[in-house]
């Protein structure tokens, strides 16, 4: 089979189209032909060298692949050869065929094409683990969501919506449209604004009782300002940076803060079903019924894929960018 490889540890230009063995599905899984994949932070790290799969996972990059069932694993019921369907894999996106455990496979609405199933599975079961699992999301509380505009963001504006949440943000001015359009209520321009200040003053003071965050240390401090008293801060990522210099541990007292850092792909199989199922008995019929839709930047081609990471990177991208497997 075809599939995009990496040379070498490197940048966008080390991404190449070549010939790769087709894997073969073991017991409980099934074998996609895939349609269309989509980009995440977790494939520029691995690119790099920096973030390596599981262990027994694809070395081929790629956590999200929608398309249709070539072939089932001994043991797999309820599907057929030719059924369309998506799901969140542990590598192996780009390319042509993957391997899918069968209880991590969600059928397509027919209402959402390849492009904008493959726009699903990682943003919003990373979000709903989040929000959900973690954070312990209740209706009417306040959600701050940092990085709204990412594909992840872009997903848990949607969810904390859906479960009667007030959302606030922080992005981009020139992103905050959408945001809005999405259902947040308050759009703080990280570049220009206090955001711990503005959250203060659209909660009356209470607080944000979750936030939501992909920064890391820069952000700790002003997070812990603005976060309510027995507030949960979800930690996703170190984008901004990974070391505090200085840190007075009192803030965690006076908030009775609960702190957490999560991820999802190293998380063990039984976790990540677990979490699908939930996920797709809760809200898989909201994208059918357009309550819910995936944020898609822009698709490329797969050849292209050189210059879908470089815009990512460049932190253009508004929600999700996609890979058309051709």
């Amino acid at each position: 089979m075809r599939a995009i490889l990496v040379s070498e540890p490197g940048g966008p230009e080390k991404l190449y189209l070549g010939e790769y063995p087709t894997p073969a599905p073991g017991p409980g899984e099934l074998l996609v032909r895939v349609r269309a994949t989509s980009l995440n932070r977790a494939d520029l790290l691995q690119r790099e060298g920096k973030y390596p799969p599981p262990p027994g996972a694809s070395p081929i990059l790629g956590l999200d692949v929608a398309g249709t069932v070539a072939a089932l694993g001994p043991g797999v019921t309820g599907w057929q050869v030719g059924d369309r369907v998506f799901g969140l894999v542990e590598g192996g996106g780009y390319a042509e065929y993957a391997v899918l455990p069968a209880g991590m496979a969600m059928r397509i609405p027919d209402n959402l094409s390849f492009e904008e199933a493959a726009a699903v599975p990682e943003v919003f079961l990373t979000a709903y683990q989040a929000l959900c699992w973690l954070g312990q999301l209740q209706r009417s509380e306040h959600v701050l969501i940092h990085a709204g505009a990412s594909g992840v963001g872009t997903a848990a504006i949607q969810l904390a919506r859906r479960l009667g949440a007030h959302v606030h943000i922080t992005a981009s001015a020139s992103k905050h449209e959408i945001c809005r359009a999405l259902g947040a209520e308050t759009t703080i321009d990280y570049h220009t604004e206090n955001f711990a200040a503005r959250v203060q003053e659209a909660t009356g003071g209470t607080g944000a009782h979750v936030i939501i965050d992909f920064v890391g240390a820069p952000y700790l401090e002003p997070n812990l300002q603005c976060l309510a008293v027995d507030g949960r801060i979800v930690l996703l990522a170190t984008m901004g940076g990974s070391r505090v210099a200085s840190f007075d541990l009192r803030l965690l007292f006076a908030r009775r803060a609960h702190l957490m850092a999560s991820t999802l792909r190293n998380r063990p199989r039984d976790y990540k079903v677990r979490l699908t199922q939930e996920f797709a008995e809760r809200f898989l019929n909201d994208f059918a019924e357009g309550r819910l839709r995936p944020v898609i930047d822009r698709i490329y081609d797969w050849t292209e894929v050189a210059e879908a990471h470089r815009r990512m990177e460049a932190n253009l991208n508004v929600g999700k960018i996609v890979l058309r497997i051709a």
